[in-house]
């Protein structure tokens, strides 16, 4: 194999983080025609086939001729899957963007060791994703660098050196836009009870996160810099932030995402269990 974009690929899945990935192997360059799709739904496969990707609901059918296959299913679903497939991958590079799904758990399901663990996000969808990504040493260089070019499709790839850390990417990036949705509820609702007009607190809010994203992005200045930048000594910004410290936001931030991680243990536990 060459690059990603001289391989079949087969998904297993046909869902919303897969046709992100789709869309963006497309837009790369990647032939619609060297995708395969998988999946029961009749819905799913009508739009997809609007791509012109190749779909059905035959798994085994599905993965025959692909080099690489992408796991995008449900957690409660994928033992039955993957002991279906069992022996037919031996040749295949497997991409997991299952959740909680670790990669002993996938290999013992399906027979090969060639698996790559990724915990994607759903900012891929609008291709500003930040996907963390781990393989264990029977994955070579070769196709750890055909599963950065898959995921890149769709924003941002990291590798992390153990799997361990995968549920720290998880509380960080994985549910990471739900907390930054969060706050820009609350400035929301703030500026409405301060009076704005709600069209205008939400476009105000949202122009703001995105040009602090992209200050933070592109600026030579860590996150903490830029923050001091903004505060003038007594002035509106400093009133704001005694307040959150006060409160003890960045100690709460820092708890509540240790809670996740703990829960993305919890649940890769309970996958690994169930399919025993």
């Amino acid at each position: 194999m060459g690059t990603a974009l001289n391989c079949n690929i087969c998904f297993i899945g046909g869902g919303n983080m897969a046709q992100a990935l789709i869309g963006g192997l497309i837009s790369r360059g990647l032939p619609a025609t060297r995708i395969t799709v998988s999946d029961p739904v009749e819905k799913v496969r009508q739009l997809l086939q609007e791509k012109d990707v190749q779909v059905m609901d035959d798994n085994i059918a599905a993965i025959q001729d692909a080099n690489i296959v992408v796991l995008a299913v449900k957690p409660q679903v994928l033992g039955n899957i993957l002991k279906s497939l069992k022996g037919l991958c031996d040749e295949k590079l497997i991409i997991s963007i299952v959740a909680g799904a670790e990669i002993s758990t996938i290999s013992a399901l399906i027979g090969t060791e060639r698996v790559v663990r990724v915990m994607p996000n759903t900012p891929a969808l609008v291709q500003t994703g930040a996907h963390g990504m781990y393989a264990t040493a029977a994955v070579d260089a070769k196709d750890r660098e055909l599963a950065t070019q898959v995921l890149a499709a769709t924003g941002l790839t990291l590798w992390v050196d153990s799997e361990a850390q995968i549920d720290a990417v998880t509380a960080v990036s994985g549910s990471g836009p739900a907390y930054f949705f969060y706050m820009m509820e609350s400035m929301i609702r703030a500026g409405k009870n301060m009076g704005l007009d709600e069209k205008v607190a939400t476009a105000l809010t949202l122009q703001t996160a995105l040009g602090a994203a992209q200050m933070a992005i592109t600026s030579a200045n860590s996150p903490a810099e830029l923050r001091k930048n903004v505060t003038s000594p007594n002035g509106t910004t400093q009133a704001a932030l005694e307040v959150f410290d006060r409160a003890q936001i960045s100690q709460n931030i820092q708890t509540a995402l240790a809670a996740a991680q703990k829960r993305s243990q919890e649940l890769a536990q309970e996958l690994s269990d169930s399919t025993k």
